[in-house]
């Protein structure tokens, strides 16, 4: 049953490979009648044979899907499960399905996927312990609008808020605060990326007289942290931001939870789901779709409490429905490969397959250290931190996302044993290579990862 469930370096843009292919061409079969009763070919460009344009546009097609399959072989960097089969679902792709307005509400385009989008929506209400008389919620076009629509919440709850995030947090956060100019403050984090709940509570108390919007990550873009819920709720209390009940919202402040790795969040769900709740005071909480969960293209799963929602909700006539999402048009196929997903593997499913990532990136982070490359593992995640690679080339070749002296792996459902030893064997070359002669050290990376986890000429 359907319910049941920074600048662009343009110099380095890779082109798609040269076919011969003239983009000005067109076929020659369109014609328009001239006042005379002439018949004049509409031309941009030189004519092509419709047979000839069919054959080369398919090779064209042809070669771009070879190398999708090269890059995909290599790809580690970042967090997509690429270990998917939607077949069963390509009959959908003859419709144009667009979730128009709110997802509640039936509006006057009747070629929609609401149904399918609820169901979604109710599976993770019932994850983190939301009735469906409590919750609202959308499937959005991408991760970062459901950081857009969970701070815009608490924007419009609390318009004087200030927005508490801490450094690690995903740029978007920022953006958003950007976007709705709002006053945001950056709080320090751990070496482990997970937020400082001293400095934080130190920040509280200078605003104690505003109300207070804060981001929560679980998994921190590049390391993979998650931050100590109860703790972040514990330092408000002790800064004055009372409230009534637990299972209430703050008088005074709004928590956001969200997620960009949305793998370190279903680590997080399915070994310590307890801890992600709204019986705890949390006004909203989002999760990337197109990660771990696996849906072919992006979007994800923003919901919060529905008593927030009417703060930012207008009723649009055109539609007949509600206007209460960042977007106004919406990807009516996401819905559907989330619901799929979610039904065909279930609970259990994504366990296991959590469980085979945890084991995979503590081998990779092993290895690494046996190999004599500092490396680090937050817990529960599956993101492992090492030193940046010398190599630009090698970088690409496998995806890998840098930052500083640091670089990480993301072990993900379709990450293989077989595929992290070849990583780490072609790693453990150029490494050798890099510093062979003596004249280049590997670099100190303590500072990202803490001296026990550094494994430099100073702390090894």
């Amino acid at each position: 049953m359907v319910g049941s469930v920074e600048d662009v370096d343009t110099e380095n843009i890779e082109p798609l490979p040269e076919y011969n292919f003239d983009p000005t061409a067109v076929m020659n079969e369109p014609v328009v009648e001239e006042g005379n009763g002439n018949k004049r070919d509409i031309v941009v460009g030189r004519n092509v044979h419709s047979t000839c344009l069919a054959a080369h546009m398919a090779s064209v097609l042809a070669r771009y899907r070879k190398s999708l399959l090269e890059r995909t072989k290599h790809h580690l960097g970042y967090p997509y499960n690429l270990d998917f089969d939607y077949g069963a679902l390509a009959q959908l792709q003859h419709f144009s399905i667009n979730n128009l307005g709110d997802p509640f509400i039936e509006s006057n385009y009747g070629v929609h996927s609401r149904q399918f989008e609820v169901g979604v929506l109710d599976w993770f209400a019932r994850l983190w312990e939301l009735e469906k008389n409590e919750y609202w919620g959308y499937i959005t076009n991408c991760g970062t609008e459901g950081y857009l629509h969970g701070i815009l919440v608490g924007r419009e709850v609390f318009a004087d808020g200030i927005l508490y995030a801490s450094r690690e947090s995903h740029y978007s956060v920022f953006k958003a605060a950007r976007m709705y100019r709002m006053e945001c403050i950056k709080v320090e984090t751990l070496v482990s990326s997970e937020i400082d709940c001293e400095d934080f509570k130190s920040k509280l108390h200078c605003h104690r007289d505003k109300p207070a919007i804060i981001n929560v990550n679980i998994g921190t873009t590049v390391k993979g942290a998650v931050d100590d819920l109860d703790l972040v709720i514990q330092k408000l209390e002790e800064a004055g931001f009372t409230h009534d009940r637990l299972d209430t919202i703050y008088d005074n402040m709004l928590v956001c939870t969200k997620s960009f790795f949305s793998s370190v969040l279903f680590f997080f769900l399915f070994l310590v789901a307890p801890k992600v709740t709204f019986k705890k005071p949390i006004g909203s909480v989002s999760v990337s779709g197109h990660k771990f969960v696996e849906c072919p293209m992006p979007c994800s799963v923003q919901i919060t409490r529905l008593e927030h929602i009417n703060a930012l909700s207008r009723d649009v006539e055109y539609l007949a429905s509600r206007d209460a999402t960042i977007m106004g048009s919406r990807n009516g196929h996401a819905p559907i490969f989330l619901w799929y997903t979610l039904n065909q593997k279930g609970y259990r499913g994504f366990q296991k397959e959590v469980q085979k990532c945890l084991r995979n990136a503590h081998y990779l982070k092993d290895c690494l250290i046996s190999a004599g490359i500092g490396a680090m593992l937050n817990e529960p995640s599956s993101t492992v931190v090492f030193e940046h690679p010398q190599d630009e080339e090698f970088i690409r070749k496998w995806h890998l996302a840098c930052q500083g002296n640091i670089a990480h792996v993301v072990v993900m459902p379709n990450i293989t044993i077989d595929k992290l030893e070849d990583f780490l064997n072609e790693l453990v070359q150029k490494r050798a290579a890099w510093f062979q002669d003596g004249k280049l050290q590997p670099p100190c990376i303590a500072s990202d990862v803490g001296k026990e986890n550094c494994l430099c000429a100073l702390h090894r």
